[in-house]
């Protein structure tokens, strides 16, 4: 249910999403551009020629279309058509001219091969991957917040049902109390204590159907159920707790599920890909730029657009080939963002070996934990049994004169301790096999819950 409809959940899941759209964000480098412009002018000049000074008008015309278009090896090809048209007073006729051409520019050093210009793309493909296993973390720890907030509901309801029998126990004793002070058999003074028990079993009555109510809204937050009326729903059981038969494998064997299962050693090593990547990049940058470029051309010429498009079939062409170098001297951005990229891969390496550290110490830790709480619940069991027993023999003998309501009551205190803390040691137990198979990487798996993130990352 929680996976369904819990809210956070269901914003979390967006994360991937906003973060795939960073790789069509970088794709775009790649796709191709069109280009159009289309102009008009006029211009006034004085000319100076053997019979003097005069005035030159021309009026002109210009339109021109391309596509431009980058590949990842570093070559950039550019195609377009463009014609215009000179207006000169000088002459008598206009004049039109039309150009079809062709331009590849390609890089030699800076820029060039797919490594360098696919990086960009790759490490947002890496960072939509992180995503996914921050979303996959995200999902196990609701899972785990789930689950210990059914048990400890599940808890606070045992704990209700605990403390009223026990009330009803304390009020037993305060009635037979009153009997035998009523028939003279005891003194008045002894009804002193059982009052004082029956008041503070109220009180606790009182802060565990307050616990109750507190759990039970934080559950229902989690599970965000459907329909109207959340917040008045209640939470019924259909199974009680009971002790799982389970064997945990060799705390070595949980250590090594962790090290490849645990999204947050997954995303480190993600990152470090991420910064491989940043390395290729900003190593290129330290190069100059040099490119070599041909541009070719068809040119037709005409009084008319018409003709002198007819006319690009002809003689006129042009051509140029060459090389551009741009050498920016001390270069000092790009090698301070490569000395960067360099510190920053080293930093990641040793994070990683760090998280793996941890890692394995909060699994060794859980572990720990997991034995205690399960040593625990036989321990609770006997004390209880223990408790039990005192109980009815203070019963006893205050029934014969022996014992008093003081003594009575204290043993009444001591049995509903140790029933509360028997089932808090059976929930504790749950409690720390859920945190167990957190840190493990697992509980998802274990819980049969589709989630992004599965492959553990070599």
């Amino acid at each position: 249910m929680a996976m369904e409809n819990n809210r956070s959940l269901s914003m979390e899941r967006l994360s991937p999403e906003i973060q795939k759209t960073a790789e069509a964000q970088e794709l775009a480098a790649f796709d191709p551009v069109g280009q159009a412009q289309i102009s008009t002018g006029k211009s006034d000049e004085q000319t100076v020629s053997s019979s003097g000074i005069g005035t030159s008008t021309s009026d002109t015309r210009e339109a021109a279309i391309s596509l431009k278009q980058f590949f990842p090896g570093g070559t950039s090809v550019e195609i377009g058509i463009s014609g215009d048209m000179q207006d000169d007073s000088g002459y008598e006729d206009p004049f039109y001219t039309t150009r079809l051409g062709l331009s590849v520019t390609q890089s030699l050093l800076r820029g060039y091969g797919a490594d360098v210009n696919l990086a960009k793309i790759r490490q947002a493909q890496i960072d939509s991957s992180i995503s996914e296993y921050e979303l996959r973390a995200f999902v196990e720890s609701l899972i785990a917040q789930v689950e210990t907030a059914c048990w400890e509901y599940a808890l606070s309801r045992r704990q209700i049902e605990i403390v009223e029998k026990s009330m009803k126990i304390a009020r037993q004793q305060m009635a037979e109390t009153e009997e035998m002070i009523r028939v003279g058999t005891m003194a008045e003074a002894e009804l002193v204590a059982v009052q004082a028990e029956v008041a503070a079993q109220q009180q606790g009555l009182i802060n565990a159907k307050s616990t109750l109510e507190s759990r039970r809204i934080e559950l229902l937050r989690l599970l965000n159920p459907p329909g109207n009326n959340v917040w008045r729903r209640d939470v019924i059981f259909i199974h009680p707790a009971t002790l799982p038969q389970i064997e945990l494998d060799a705390v070595e064997d949980h250590v090594a599920v962790a090290k490849r299962m645990r999204p947050e050693i997954n995303q480190a090593k993600l990152g470090i890909q991420r910064d491989d990547l940043e390395l290729v990049y900003t190593k290129n940058g330290l190069l100059p730029r040099m490119d070599f470029f041909i541009t070719l051309g068809k040119t037709g010429y005409a009084d008319s657009f018409s003709g002198s498009a007819d006319d690009v079939t002809g003689d006129g062409y042009d051509a140029r080939a060459g090389l551009s170098l741009e050498y920016p001297f001390f270069n000092r951005n790009a090698g301070a963002r490569h000395r960067r990229a360099l510190l920053s891969k080293d930093q990641s390496e040793k994070a990683l070996e760090n998280l793996r550290q941890l890692v394995e110490t909060e699994v060794r830790k859980a572990y720990v934990e997991v034995r205690r709480t399960k040593e625990q619940i036989s321990a609770s069991t006997a004390t209880r049994n223990f408790q039990e027993e005192k109980l009815r023999i203070e019963t006893e003998k205050f029934r014969v004169g022996r014992s008093t309501n003081f003594f009575v009551s204290q043993a009444q205190r001591d049995l509903l301790v140790s029933r509360i803390g028997e089932v808090e040691a059976l929930v504790n137990y749950l409690k720390a096999l859920i945190e167990f198979y957190r840190l493990e990487g697992s509980l998802v798996e274990r819980r049969g819950i589709a989630a992004p993130g599965r492959i553990p990352i070599e």
